[in-house]
């Protein structure tokens, strides 16, 4: 297999709310060492594509704002590689960004789209399912996303419906994404046994992708089309700054991905978290002897259990008597918060940032 023909396009702008107060506008949770591993979930990424994508096939797009911040975390990843966008538009002109410039310099590549903070514990299984999935692309013009076999009714991801009878070397073809639905319908496709969770990971080669922007998406396929001369030259950053400004904000699974007729899911299993939630986080993290997990320094616990405990700094944290609950403290920051309220975070932040708007940078 040609490694020289594999691009890694990794999305890296989002802010990550969910996971305020650590999480903020000036260091998002992407950045940050939320697992206590010594790396971030950016940096973590890509040394899990670096061994199967050459360094200099890799592209970051992020928002212009956090450049600075790649280049600390990233220096083997050179300034070509880096897609600032002057501001947040969705997936869809940020895959597209990236696609067309791709295409000035390999109009063969075979390109995988992930997120830069999801968690995946089973590497080797992850990286054999995407060398499979190149090799699918590479013969066959289709759009290939990542399908999680579910294991509970979870109302807080996507889901991809497949046709059992229509398949091609263990790719499924897909039938219909349903974005986030509720309990009792999340629990019917559980039991339909033909659903999977959207992962939110695609590969195709990238004239497949040129193709569905211009059959699906022709304002966005126009847009980074019209300016694919200016790649890799000077004129690149006004041209993108004009095309964002004129760019509609929409994900590339409305874009694209639910109206291609050519959508194969390739069932997987690696350890896979989309790390969204403080919840996701614990459910995947290392507990101790009362099913806690605790990260930080100067933490003191008793008589709790089940419960996410996190520190920043030399605050002096003291837990005693409580059971499944968030307790994260920053400098600026704490958040108590019961598990079974965690879908209120998003919200709450939208609330009281007029009010605390210094606590959110």
């Amino acid at each position: 297999m040609d490694r020289n023909r594999h691009y890694a396009i990794i999305m890296a702008g989002g802010i990550g709310s969910r996971f305020w107060p650590m999480s903020k506008e000036n260091m998002p949770k992407q950045f940050l060492d939320i697992l206590g591993m010594g790396k971030s979930l950016l940096q973590m990424t890509v040394e899990r594509f670096e061994k199967i994508i050459p360094t200099e096939n890799i592209i970051i797009v992020s928002n212009s704002k956090y450049k600075k911040l790649i280049n600390s975390q990233l220096p083997q990843i050179v300034d070509e590689n880096l897609l600032m966008e002057p501001t947040s538009k969705n997936t869809a002109p940020c895959v597209a960004y990236a696609s067309y410039k791709i295409r000035v310099k390999n109009e063969n590549a075979l390109c995988v789209i992930a997120p830069s903070d999801h968690l995946i514990t089973d590497e080797a299984a992850f990286l054999e399912y995407i060398d499979n999935a190149f090799a699918f692309a590479a013969v066959e013009d289709v759009l290939i996303t990542l399908g999680i076999q579910p294991h509970r009714p979870d109302t807080g991801y996507g889901y991809i419906q497949y046709d059992i009878k229509k398949d091609k070397e263990n790719f499924k073809k897909v039938v219909t994404f349903t974005e986030k639905p509720h309990l009792e319908l999340a629990q019917t496709f559980l039991d339909s046994g033909d659903f999977l969770w959207n992962a939110g990971i695609f590969i195709w080669n990238v004239e497949a992708a040129i193709k569905a922007f211009k059959s699906y998406a022709e304002e966005i396929d126009e847009l980074f089309g019209a300016i694919s001369i200016n790649y890799y030259t000077d004129l690149e950053e006004e041209s993108i700054r004009e095309a964002y400004e004129k760019s509609a904000s929409i994900s590339i699974d409305y874009a694209i991905m639910e109206k291609a007729n050519n959508v194969y899911v390739l069932p997987s299993s690696f350890g896979w978290s989309d790390l969204g939630t403080w919840k996701s986080l614990y459910d995947f993290a290392p507990k101790d002897g009362s099913n806690n997990f605790i990260l930080g320094e100067n933490i003191h616990v008793e008589d709790t259990t089940n419960s996410l405990i996190i520190s920043e700094g030399e605050r002096l944290v003291v837990i005693d008597g409580l059971e499944d609950v968030f307790v994260v403290s920053t400098d600026k920051a704490v958040l108590v918060c019961h598990q079974k309220n965690e879908g209120k975070i998003k919200h709450m932040v939208k609330k009281i940032r007029e009010k605390f708007n210094g606590y959110f940078n």
